[in-house]
């Protein structure tokens, strides 16, 4: 069963998160709490959506899908980034990960969205397998870049690189 995450579901989702960050090996880079989470999802802005996957014959949350809308200036129409995926091991080899990416891109079709889009770890070839079997294709000629911590702060602040505050640029 797939269906889109309610507010009950925010403890849930985080637990989701940090088994996909420790999967992933980086649960140390896995700072969100449930508040950020519950704000970025359910406040008055969502930044946010997510579905959840639940058992069918339980109803236990054994995943989720947690996305976005980005922008294609090429194609003049939004479409979803796909944030997080992640079943867990136990429920993998059911369906779950299939049905959660065909309800995105069943919204892509229904709302006119004509891309549906995520990132994955080179290392992940069992993921890399299945999203290939899907028809997904890698985009190998791009490469991700990432701003964070300290850089993107001073970046931010107009400072160069490997200048302190205060200091002089030269």
């Amino acid at each position: 069963m797939i269906r889109p995450a309610t507010p009950a579901d925010v403890p849930a989702l985080h637990t989701l998160i940090r088994e996909l960050a420790d999967y992933e090996k980086a649960l140390e880079e896995a700072k969100a709490t449930e508040e950020q989470l519950h704000t970025a999802l359910f406040g008055d802005h969502p930044a946010a959506y997510a579905h959840i996957a639940a058992d069918d014959t339980t109803g236990e949350t054994v995943g989720c899908a947690i996305w976005f809308l980005n922008f294609s200036t090429w194609r003049g129409v939004h479409g979803i980034y796909l944030e997080d995926l992640y079943v867990r091991p136990t429920a993998r080899g059911a369906g779950h990960g299939k049905a959660l990416l065909a309800e995105l891109a069943r919204l892509c079709v229904e709302r006119g969205y004509q891309r549906l889009e995520w990132s994955v770890l080179n290392w992940n070839t069992p993921s890399i397998a299945f999203y290939e079997a899907l028809g997904a294709r890698p985009q190998d000629e791009w490469t991700v870049y990432r701003l964070t911590d300290e850089a993107l702060a001073r970046l931010g602040a107009g400072r160069e690189p490997g200048t302190e505050p205060g200091g002089s640029a030269g």
